[in-house]
């Protein structure tokens, strides 16, 4: 396992998403895909839910994700906007935690990455009723074929059950791998100043 290295307060960023930044980049480089990190959601009353997602923007505003706006995902964000982001980078040695509020990217935004995705990855968002019950993958092929004739080899439309999540950081971790468990761990977290505050943690 790569990056065992020491991780030292020295070596950090002042702002976390420029260490991120740096992180990514390494990742991007060793890995086929960086990108893929879990995402964990809870109901009002606290009750969790964790799958995978793709990151497919970051920057200033938070990390962006998409997903259908009724899976359960997109509902218990609706009901409880408060998430959490994990990315593993095993052959790195390394794991970064961000924990932050989310709220949808607006529709724009939302058609513009639409716009770009295969057909056949927008007609499964069309088809599909993420999270829903269904009777067989027959029942989605159906739904699928009915769907591509009444679009005749037109453009699929964004629906508007399907779009964008952004997460707002407000606070980060930056976890890697040290031999005996003994790992290096820095939070950082947001300020009332609007500055970030770092700690390390006992691993």
């Amino acid at each position: 396992m790569e990056g065992e290295a020491e991780l030292r307060r020295a070596d950090l960023a002042s702002d976390p998403l420029e260490q991120f930044r740096h992180w990514y980049a390494e990742a991007a480089a060793a890995l086929d895909v960086p990108e893929a990190v879990a995402l964990a959601t809870a109901t009002p009353d606290g009750a969790p839910s964790v799958r995978m997602v793709l990151l497919k923007g970051f920057g200033e505003r938070g990390l962006v994700f998409f997903s259908h706006y009724t899976s359960r995902k997109g509902r218990e964000l609706e009901a409880n906007p408060q998430a959490a982001l994990l990315f593993h980078w095993r052959p790195l040695g390394r794991q970064v935690r961000v924990e932050g509020s989310v709220e949808r990217i607006v529709d724009s935004e939302s058609d513009a990455y639409f716009a770009t995705r295969p057909r056949d990855a927008q007609l499964g968002a069309v088809a599909s009723r993420q999270s829903d019950p269904l009777a067989s993958r027959a029942e989605l092929y159906e739904r699928l074929a009915e769907l591509e004739g009444d679009l005749g080899g037109g453009p699929v439309p964004r629906p508007a059950t399907w779009g964008g999540f952004r997460l707002m950081p407000i606070a980060w971790e930056f976890w890697q791998h040290g031999e005996s468990r003994l790992h290096d761990r820095f939070r950082y977290e947001r300020e009332p100043s609007g500055g970030w505050r770092v700690d390390r943690l006992f691993p």
